[in-house]
């Protein structure tokens, strides 16, 4: 894998996979005051730890982690996706995503998903990656089977969302050499 700093555009017609820029800062800001993506990703509202996040998800320095904004074709901030707890030496990685409320129901976020997990498969050449969320968020659980993620089970008591509540999660997984979608 070539060592990459920052995120590289990926794009998907009417939705584009981009870095984030500072002029995303009040929509961040809006969409993290969400109750939706407040609930389960726990994302702070201060400005100041809001451009911190925003640094954070644009350098790839380490290479953990493959962040993108999720923008429409115009560059306007739809939400956001990474491929995250990446393991290069198993080959696998961890997807996420969240999308402000006006984005929602159109498919947005599956083609983002869909976007990043071929940037995990074509480009990083992993061979799996997975996705969790908590069962009481059936949305998240539609795009998951959309974008062609399996379900693989169910965990009990898996993780204690933003919310403070340990939530059961479900387990998705794709592989690379699942049928595209």
């Amino acid at each position: 894998m070539t060592e990459l700093t920052h995120p590289i555009r990926v794009d998907g017609g009417w939705v584009v996979l981009r870095a984030f820029d500072p002029a995303d800062l009040p929509a961040l800001r809006a969409a993290f005051a969400d109750p939706d993506v407040s609930r389960w990703n726990g994302i702070p509202l201060d400005l100041d730890a809001v451009g911190h996040w925003l640094a954070r998800r644009n350098d790839w320095s380490d290479g953990t982690h493959a962040s993108w904004a999720i923008g429409d074709a115009a560059g306007a901030l739809l939400g956001s996706v990474s491929l995250h707890r990446i393991d290069l030496d198993q080959g696998d990685a961890e997807i996420g995503y969240w999308l402000a409320p006006a984005a929602r129901g159109r498919g947005n976020a599956t083609a983002a998903v869909e976007l990043a997990t071929g940037y995990g498969f074509d480009t990083l050449g992993l061979r799996r990656i997975f996705l969790y969320h908590a069962i009481t968020n059936p949305a998240s659980c539609r795009v998951a089977a959309a974008a062609g993620y399996l379900l693989e089970g169910t965990l009990r008591q898996s993780h204690r969302y933003a919310d403070g509540r340990v939530h059961d999660e479900h387990i998705h997984g794709r592989l690379s050499t699942d049928p595209a979608f």
